[in-house]
């Protein structure tokens, strides 16, 4: 099991949008993730920076490298799009992060 973080970057005054979106996260899309052995997935908001950190448990990182070619994860980036930093395919701009200290 490995732990993944990342970041990516909220727009100004989308806080309240955003929780929303992921307080009524789509079924599906929750057993997509978990299917591919995602667990224990929190995401944390900067509120002065608008930086989001996601970490998470990972099973298999090669089932991970595969969520992006998913009709529901695409469908899922272009309902979050409006409201983030985004790359062309609409997918969020995330930058992976190094584990530099871990409390076990």
């Amino acid at each position: 099991m490995a732990r993944v973080a990342f970041k990516m970057k909220l727009h100004e005054g989308q806080t309240a949008e955003y929780k929303a979106r992921h307080d009524a996260i789509w079924p599906e899309l929750s057993s997509l993730l978990k299917d591919v052995g995602i667990s224990n997935y929190s995401i944390f908001l900067d509120e002065d920076t608008h930086w989001l950190f996601g970490v998470m448990d990972v099973e298999d990182q090669e089932a991970l490298d595969h969520l992006p070619d998913s009709p529901i994860m695409k469908k899922w980036w272009l309902y979050m799009a409006d409201i983030m930093d985004t790359n062309a395919d609409h997918s969020p701009v995330s930058v992976p992060l190094k584990e530099v200290f871990f409390l076990p």
